[in-house]
């Protein structure tokens, strides 16, 4: 295996846990939310945190794989060609907007402290950024050619 292939599947895979942290921290701001507790410094801010964490790796991988994959390619013919349109254009900047969505919640949820104000931040904020991943993520049954890993 090549360093490409194994980026490639570990990019592939650290997916799923991106998208299950995402949906948990939603989960779990829904929940507060009906609740009405406030944001506080507690175990419960796990969720939130680590998701932007795994979003960060997942965007550290998906610059290297951007770099060194034959799918992305400048050239005349970039918005002609779906593919290559697909993965240097469509996907790079919605995961990237999906992942600067996460941080801007997480960051102004923060100034939220004390007040059930933190949750609704990262409620719509994640739960945009998840639209965005589910959108953009090139999936084996399109004409990608991604692999679930």
């Amino acid at each position: 295996m090549t360093f490409y292939t194994i980026l490639r599947h570990f990019h592939s895979g650290w997916r799923w846990v991106v998208l299950i942290l995402v949906i948990v921290a939603i989960i779990q701001a829904g929940v507060q939310i009906r609740q009405k507790s406030n944001y506080i410094l507690t175990r419960h801010r796990k969720f939130p945190l680590w998701t932007m964490i795994a979003a960060h790796i997942q965007l550290l991988l998906g610059l290297i794989l951007y770099f060194v994959s034959s799918k992305v390619h400048f050239g005349t013919d970039t918005m002609s060609n779906p593919l290559a349109r697909f993965f240097t254009v469509e996907h790079a900047i919605s995961m990237v907007l999906a992942i600067i969505l996460i941080s801007v919640g997480f960051s102004r949820a923060k100034k939220q402290l004390d007040t059930p104000g933190g949750w609704n931040r990262i409620f719509w904020y994640y739960l945009l950024a998840i639209l965005l991943i589910l959108l953009q993520t090139p999936y084996p049954f399109q004409e990608y050619g991604a692999h679930w890993f």
